[in-house]
């Protein structure tokens, strides 16, 4: 028996310590590395159309995390620009926002898809001095059929109102490709 049982005590302690602090160490670099960036994709949507008086441009990219072969998840922007203008009537519109976007494909080349969009819309109707500055708020349900990465279907916005003056209909067809 020792001369000084606590150093002893606390030589045990000190060895331990240090022997499960350097096996973390050896541990931890043999685990593999971060598979997230090979499991997030990138894609969205663009739109351009001009014509007598009419201009359309729009921009939504968005970014999917795919959990496994079944679920994925992720968010994506929006913002456009619109202005008519024809000799009774003028009208500019910017809208710009955000959605989480949820996909399952419960079945090989069927998906389902779920996304919560809110918009910020400001409207212009320069001839009346009138001015719409308001939130919007959709939850699309969706189903389409993929292959690859391109997805083309239907999505049905639940909380449409008809003089919600953001879209023009409940249904709305979709192409989504995500690269």
């Amino acid at each position: 028996m020792s001369k000084y049982p606590c150093l002893q005590v606390n030589f045990k302690f000190i060895l331990t310590f240090f022997a499960a602090v350097f096996s973390t160490v050896v541990f931890a670099q043999q685990q593999p590395k971060n598979d997230f960036w090979q499991n997030v994709q990138f894609g969205g949507g663009f739109g351009l159309s001009a014509g007598s008086g009419y201009t359309n441009i729009a921009l939504a990219p968005s970014a999917i995390y795919n959990f496994n072969e079944y679920f994925a998840a992720g968010i994506g922007l929006t913002g456009s620009y619109i202005k008519y203008k024809d000799r009774e009537v003028a009208y500019n519109s910017y809208i710009y926002g955000g959605s989480l976007i949820g996909l399952v494909n419960p079945i090989e080349n069927i998906q389902l898809s779920a996304e919560l969009e809110q918009l910020r819309v400001n409207q212009e109707f320069p001839d009346f001095e009138v001015k719409n500055n308001f939130w919007n708020t959709a939850l699309y349900l969706g189903a389409g059929y993929y292959t690859g990465n391109v997805t083309v279907g239907i999505r049905y916005n639940v909380l449409f109102k008809k003089n919600d003056l953001v879209y023009s209909d409940a249904f709305m067809p979709f192409i989504r490709i995500y690269f």
